[in-house]
């Protein structure tokens, strides 16, 4: 595929850009306490720069620091100190060949009184949202009009800071979004009633802007084109809006989706299909002049490319594609796009953000560090190194080891190199695993690791290689309680039951419902199993990102199944298995013909202590260090690799 279209110049307003692949906003957590961007927000900026892309619209930048702070280092454009730091940004990505357009951005009641120093939240209309479970204050009129003011200032910084545009964000149940939707907005003064009253508030930014900025400057206006709410803002709704917008003199319009009380529209997790939403985007396009921007769960430049050949959007948004592989636009570029890391939709860059803390990737184990990673002190000088177990992190480690020069062996019992990821891509509706699995593999095969499969890593075969270090990344075994009757001929072990190494029958009781119990539960209820899902803490899916918890449990529901929480496992049977219940001491008995257990993992402590007390440059990674996540694994063999030496 050549990419005619996605490679095709284009322009917003009078701002050229040289291909039409937008890395569109995403919150990173990166400036300073502050709001400055610093160093390290500017290094994250400027690897996707150094990728390719034609336009980078900044994260949320904030244009309110009593009321409008949405996460607690995002950028800041409320006073004129930000200008200096945001000009360095800026200036940092424009020399790339990059444009750049800052949000602004404010999060009305989608945000928590705690990052507002304990103030209470504040939204057009004293309404709750139903995620952040926090009654907000109605904004006076008197408020309504300063923030007008304020969203016109921060363009203002914007320009001066060398800016090429600005984006205000009128999407996602944020604060403008909230003004617009009949949903949100109960006002019954000048800022609420009807249609024209619900955009004043855009429609003064939008003059605003153009008035202190100029005609020229370019702006462009984020929309949810379907709010997925009921009494929300429909398809037919975004359309006049889009209309009206472009009569107000904007210059692009972004169309996504959602507000927080229908997140899996906004930020999608596996499940979805790229392109899912492709119709609000087209059917924007067919009722305005200006440029419209397409978000569209885009994992691969074939999909981007289609989108634009078939007129469902003028530019591409390419997001988390750009957390997992910063070169996603010059990979393609170059006839590489088969070595693109691609975005599993696992949502955890999301999870850390929703904790206070600066985004991070499962694919991506550099993300948010690259400042700290910018600089790979190449030292092995082909020293041997053994990396013992071929799964996420054994595999990232041997990948920056080679890179440093070392001579890499990489190790695993197995034909097929993946480790937990051939385990975690057999749920249902997990296949985009299978993309990492794959691209990792291709990785390993292009760079010059040694891989040795299908062999045992003996202490004593690693020691005849005289390795300078020996990196140990042999993974976690299922946990087995020492519970009457777990030994049983009925009993299976959740990943076995996910490979189809066993095969479960009749009634099928599931202990345990973290990511893994859950996607089995579902994967059993879809074959036709009465399933019945046991959990030891008050909540299901302890641990789990909440928008996938919603996504899961919204398939699985539909299977009618028996969820029962706050139960301890206390034995098994050939056809039952008892349960306490934790709040009463009671027992029960649960009917069940097969107990499937998924109750985690835990390191291999034996294998690790053989190594470690055979060889004194060791590292340990990964679950065998600490069971965990993908990302964690990941993380974890990049850490270790890229500061490990043998000096």
């Amino acid at each position: 595929m050549n990419y005619e279209k996605l490679f095709e110049r284009g322009s917003i307003g009078n701002v050229h850009l040289k291909n039409r692949v937008v890395m569109t906003a995403m919150g990173v957590n990166l400036a300073n306490s502050m709001g400055e961007a610093n160093e390290v927000i500017t290094k994250y900026y400027e690897e996707r720069a150094k990728g390719g892309v034609g336009l980078i619209i900044t994260e949320i930048a904030r244009i309110d620091d009593e009321f409008g702070v949405g996460t607690p280092n995002q950028l800041s454009v409320t006073e004129g100190r930000h200008i200096p730091h945001l000009e360095r940004m800026i200036e940092t990505i424009q020399k790339y060949g990059t444009k750049v357009f800052i949000q602004l951005h404010h999060p009305g009641r989608e945000t928590k009184s705690h990052l507002l120093g304990g103030k209470q939240i504040v939204a057009p209309s004293a309404i709750m949202c139903q995620v952040t479970q926090e009654m907000p204050r109605a904004l006076t009129t008197e408020e309504c009009e300063g923030l007008v003011r304020k969203f016109i200032k921060g363009a203002v910084i914007a320009k001066t800071a060398g800016a090429d545009g600005v984006e205000l964000h009128v999407a996602h149940g944020y604060l403008l979004n909230q003004f617009v939707s009949p949903y949100s907005n109960k006002r019954t003064d000048k800022y609420g009633g009807s249609f024209t009253n619900r955009l004043r508030i855009v429609s003064e930014i939008i003059t605003g802007i153009k008035y202190m900025c100029g005609a020229d400057f370019p702006v462009s206006v984020r929309i949810s084109a379907d709010e997925y709410v009921d009494g929300g803002l429909k398809l037919e709704d975004s359309v006049k809006i889009a209309r009206t917008l472009e009569s107000y003199g904007i210059d692009a319009i972004n169309v996504s989706s959602g507000t927080y009380e229908s997140a899996t529209t906004i930020i999608e997790p596996g499940s979805y299909p790229q392109g899912w939403k492709k119709h609000l985007a087209e059917e924007v396009r067919n009722n305005v002049r200006i440029p419209v921007i397409a978000v569209n769960n885009i994992k691969d430049p074939e999909t981007a490319e289609k989108l634009l050949e078939s007129g469902v959007c003028d530019f591409v948004g390419v997001a988390r594609g750009h957390l997992a592989d910063p070169y996603w636009v010059k990979k393609t570029k170059e006839g590489r796009s088969d070595e693109i890391r691609k975005c599993i939709g696992c949502l955890n860059c999301f999870a850390e953000l929703n904790q206070g803390r600066h985004i991070k990737c499962s694919v991506n184990g550099a993300l948010g560090r690259e400042l700290e990673f910018s600089s790979l002190e190449k030292n092995g000088h082909g020293k041997t190194v053994a990396v013992v177990g071929g799964g996420p992190a054994g595999m990232q480690a041997a990948l920056v080891l080679d890179q440093k020069g070392f001579h890499t062996i990489l190790f695993d019992e197995r034909e097929k190199l993946g480790g937990t990821l051939n385990v975690a891509d057999k749920a249902p509706i997990k296949e985009k695993v299978h993309l990492m699995t794959n691209g990792l593999i291709r990785e390993i095969e292009e760079s010059g690791v040694e891989v040795r499969r299908n062999t045992k890593a003996t202490v004593e075969l690693v020691r005849s290689l005289d390795p300078a270090g020996v990196f140990v990344a042999v993974g976690a075994s299922p946990t087995i309680p020492p519970i009457p009757g777990i030994d049983g001929a009925n009993v299976m072990k959740a990943e076995d039951v996910l490979t189809g190494k066993s095969t479960p029958q009749g009634k099928v009781a599931v202990i345990g419902s973290g990511l893994t119990g859950l996607e089995t539960a579902e994967l059993l209820a879809d074959r036709g199993h009465a399933v019945t899902l046991v959990e030891m803490q008050k909540t299901i899916g302890p641990g789990v990102n909440r928008t996938i918890l919603a996504d899961l449990m919204m398939r699985f529901g539909k299977h009618d199944p028996t969820i029962l929480s706050n139960h301890r496992l206390m034995s098994i049977s050939k056809d039952s298995i008892t349960l306490m219940n934790q709040m009463t001491s009671q027992p029960s008995m649960v009917e069940a013909d097969t107990v499937v257990l998924a109750l985690g993992v835990t390191p291999r402590r034996e294998m690790v202590q053989a190594f470690s007390e055979s060889f004194e440059n060791i590292r340990v990674i990964g679950d065998a260090d600490k069971a965990g996540r993908i990302q964690e694994a990941i993380k974890d063999g990049y850490t270790q690799a890229f500061a490990f030496t043998t000096y």
